[in-house]
């Protein structure tokens, strides 16, 4: 019998060709790029395969994405398969057709597979990595910045409380510049030359700010600290690999911009690093660079793991160069008028430092009922769904989000409406 994974795969397939009378050469450059990101009749036929509520306009994809039409017919044929053939598939078929799913993971992220192990979202893995990396020392610092994910502050605080170890905090620059970012991290190991472990956020889901990450890493290791980045939001926004990142450690999600169903998500260790990070709460370990030790989720979603392919499948033809283009453009489509109508924009127009992920506040307007309730205008008088975001050293903010199905139009709706809504 054909494996679930395999059949997944086929399925996929299929309805990327949808994709394939208006697709062109996938972008190499970044002028490509910049040119396929306005190619909407093959923007009309990526939002084809996606099943979009009319209900409003929906401008708030962060929370997780949105499955196109072929991956949740995978997912609805492995739940239907799975829930038939019961134990009888999880016992004898589920580990192989895993370690499948693992292994392509792998060679679309540029690792190895016993490098990652799969858990249920980017804050199990970070969690993990946080809880279980044993190299610290009572009285060791531990830093996070003010734009780090709060589950995540909450581990990195709880390592305070059962490590002994000393919480620092920083707030990020805003606005920021790459040059200032770094330093702003540099700045803060330098005053604090305890710091032994850093939390560092790829993409933040606060303001949609881009960190760059490879030269933290790097600035980090040079003064002996280590980083965990927290990537739930950047794989699949933005294109790159993990070697890219140039970190040991990393939190990844699935089910956000890579478009898998709730529920997967991923944790990577560079091989040499495997032995930093304690298996969970003394799990065998088949040695000391058995990944899979390190998390223990209990019994899974088999069938979200096993539609992974398919969403795999659907992100590679789109393109990731073309859909971080995509989603930068259509950002752009917005980000001025808020300027010129005199909103604050919290991510700087530098290509690197943001991805589609943006947020504003009117100037001056800081709190959280205040964004909360621009937020609620938003929708009750434009009939545009955003969310407002807290936990921002300067101030609260609502926070736009559009995904590679959103249309121009769309952005130009929020675009007219800001004018209107100036306090």
């Amino acid at each position: 019998m054909p494996s679930l994974t395999r059949r997944s795969m086929l399925t996929a397939a299929a309805g990327s060709v949808a994709l394939g009378a208006s697709a062109r050469a996938l972008p190499s450059t970044f002028e490509d790029a910049q040119r396929a990101a306005q190619d909407e009749a093959f923007w009309s036929a990526v939002a084809g395969l996606y099943d979009v509520t009319g209900e409003v306009i929906h401008l708030e994809h962060g929370n997780w994405g949105m499955m196109a039409r072929p991956v949740l017919e995978a997912h609805i044929a492995h739940v239907e398969a799975v829930n038939r053939r019961n134990s009888y598939y999880a016992r004898r078929e589920f580990w192989p057709d895993a370690q499948a799913v693992q292994a392509r993971i792998a060679a679309v992220l540029g690792c190895e597979p016993d490098e990652i192990v799969l858990t249920r979202n980017a804050t199990e893995a970070l969690q993990a990595l946080i809880g279980g990396y044993n190299r610290l020392s009572p009285g060791d610092g531990v830093l996070y910045a003010d734009l780090d994910y709060g589950s995540m502050q909450t581990a990195m605080a709880w390592l305070r409380e059962r490590r002994g170890a000393d919480l620092v905090t920083m707030a990020l620059p805003e606005p920021a510049t790459r040059q200032s970012l770094i330093d702003a991290y540099e700045q803060a190991l330098i005053a604090n030359p305890h710091v032994r472990l850093m939390l560092v956020t790829h993409l933040s889901h606060r303001t949609g700010l881009v960190l760059p990450v490879a030269e933290i890493c790097e600035m980090a290791r040079g003064r002996s600290v280590d980083v965990i980045v927290d990537a739930a939001h950047s794989w699949g926004q933005i294109d790159f690999t993990v070697a890219e990142l140039n970190a040991d450690f990393v939190g990844f999600n699935l089910h956000k911009w890579i478009g898998a169903p709730l529920g997967v998500g991923l944790m990577y260790v560079r091989k040499p690093r495997i032995a930093d990070i304690d298996p969970f709460m003394g799990e065998p370990s088949r040695g000391p660079q058995d990944i899979g030790a390190r998390v223990h989720t209990g019994t899974t979603d088999f069938a979200a793991i096993l539609s992974v392919p398919a969403a795999l499948d659907v992100h590679e033809a789109i393109g990731p160069a073309r859909k971080a283009a995509r989603l930068r453009y259509l950002r752009s489509l917005w980000t001025g008028p808020a300027r010129e109508a005199g909103f604050e924009v919290l991510t700087p127009e530098e290509t690197s430092l943001h991805a589609g992920i943006t947020s504003f506040r009117a100037a001056g307007q800081t709190g959280a009922q205040e964004n909360a309730a621009l937020a609620a205008r938003l929708l009750n008088e434009h009939n545009i769904f955003t969310v407002h975001r807290t936990g921002i050293a300067s101030g609260a903010c609502v926070r736009v989000t559009p995904g590679v199905f959103t249309s121009p139009d769309d952005v130009r709706a929020l675009a007219e409406a800001l004018p209107r809504l100036v306090p």
